[in-house]
């Protein structure tokens, strides 16, 4: 396939850049200020030979500098899976502004936010930080003072921000360093254990050396494809960590798309903690931490409350602000509501029995999967089981194609892979707009593909 893909590659790179002439202007101009043209790194990795400048958003759209409007299935990684300024969050955000941002002190939407969550997640004690990132890195400390070991265990190919102890992967059996870490402070071998996904034997295997703090978890694997727990897996998993003492950490950053209390709620999960970031605000940086009864109870015994409260490696000075919290209840009370996600969810059905009917109508060895209003395509024929399956059927290439020839047509998927998105102001209409799109490429590379034999 790759003569195919890389001329029709080609042929999008230059339509792509006939058509965004301001934003290319606008890339070259970045150089000059910005380490490598961007402010974040990962900027550069976008399907086009440089990245969309964005004007405005609102909703499920949002417009580049030059003039271009997109359907937004992307949404900031989650991160505006509220949609792009929801009122109810905006009007929180302003009306709070002018009131304070950051205190350092507890507001009473801090009480509403931790009852909530608590409803939501069946996880009764809260405490709150900007990203998860540090929701997880403040519960794997946690882990570590409860139970005096040094080790995490994580599942290979799992994505949990930029959490240093995370990014280890397996090299037949050994664990080392993902490919592209920057800088890891210690060998990855030395904080963490790695074992497959879905690998209840490996996972009892590294959990009986006795030195693992806690396993760190997605619900599901989100970041290298959409990779479903089998049955009986979150069962194992919950029962082997009770038996060797090891707390259970799962990170509901992505899962949330599962519903208004995430994979958690979904399916009767019992963590004895939970992280959850990204959307919880409508885009305003937060996240939130949350504790068992069990869990909350032996911590209280443990951390100090005098003068050495504040240098235990939890919490930052903006942490729990005002805002972020302000942000947090308007979004959960009046945009994340249980309505939306049922509207949300359906639009996810439709989204992936689209994508599959045209997967069928042209032959092509692909399929879809999809958790709640989450939905991701592969370009392999069999369903993987773990991210080391994900991670070797994926196609670099013909992502980059996929990506830039939906976004040529005013489509927005996740850049790095492609993953969809709905939000509470999607529309049966946008998903229909995918779906045509979606439909013409494999069209198009089906009848390539013909011809080519």
């Amino acid at each position: 396939m790759g003569n195919t893909v890389r001329d029709l590659l080609n042929r999008e790179l230059e339509r792509f850049e006939r058509e965004h002439p301001r934003s290319r202007e606008l890339s070259r101009q970045a150089e000059a200020s910005l380490l490598a043209g961007v402010p974040m790194p990962w900027m550069i990795r976008w399907a086009g030979g440089f990245p969309v400048f964005a004007a405005d958003a609102e909703g499920a759209r949002f417009r580049d500098v030059d003039g271009r409007e997109y359907i937004d299935f992307c949404l900031g990684d989650t991160g505006a899976m509220t949609g792009h300024s929801p009122d109810a969050t905006v009007r929180a955000v302003s009306k709070q502004a002018a009131r304070g941002i950051t205190l350092m002190l507890p507001s009473e939407d801090a009480l509403w936010v931790g009852q909530e969550l608590a409803r939501r997640f069946g996880v009764p004690r809260w405490q709150f930080a900007l990203t998860a990132t540090d929701a997880n890195r403040f519960a794997i400390r946690l882990a570590r003072e409860l139970t005096g070991r040094p080790k995490i265990l994580v599942f290979n190919w799992c994505y949990h921000g930029t959490v240093d102890e995370t990014f280890a992967t397996l090299e037949d059996g050994t664990v080392g360093s993902r490919e592209g870490n920057v800088g890891p402070p210690v060998p990855l071998a030395e904080t963490t254990r790695v074992v497959e996904w879905n690998d209840v034997d490996g996972l009892e295997r590294e959990l009986r050396h006795g030195d693992v703090a806690c396993v760190l978890t997605e619900p599901a694997l989100t970041n290298i494809g959409i990779v479903l727990p089998e049955p009986g897996f979150h069962d194992a998993l919950r029962e082997l960590t009770r038996e060797t003492g090891t707390v259970l950490i799962v990170d509901e950053t992505h899962t949330l798309c599962a519903g208004p209390g995430g994979y958690t709620a979904a399916h009767g999960l019992e963590p004895d903690l939970l992280t959850v970031g990204k959307a919880i605000a409508g885009g305003i940086p937060a996240a939130a931490y949350g504790f068992s009864q069990d869990v909350a109870e032996r911590l209280e015994a443990l951390l100090p409350r005098d003068e050495r409260a504040d240098v235990g490696g939890i919490g930052g000075t903006v942490a729990a602000n005002v805002l972020s919290l302000a942000a947090m209840r308007a979004t959960l009370a009046e945009v994340l509501t249980d309505d939306a996600f049922a509207h949300m969810i359906a639009l996810g059905e439709r989204f992936e029995e689209g994508v599959a009917n045209a997967i069928e109508q042209h032959g092509l060895a692909w399929h879809v999967t999809r958790l709640g209003c989450r939905v991701e395509y592969l370009f392999s024929s069999e369903r993987p089981r773990n991210g080391s399956e994900a991670a070797a059927a994926g196609d670099p290439e013909l992502d980059r194609l996929i990506h830039l020839y939906a976004l040529n047509r005013g489509i927005l998927l996740t850049p790095f892979h492609n993953m969809a998105l709905m939000s509470p102001a999607t529309t049966e209409e946008d998903v229909d707009a995918h779906t045509a799109v979606f439909d013409e490429a494999a069209r198009e590379l089906s009848s390539l593909l013909a011809t080519a034999s």
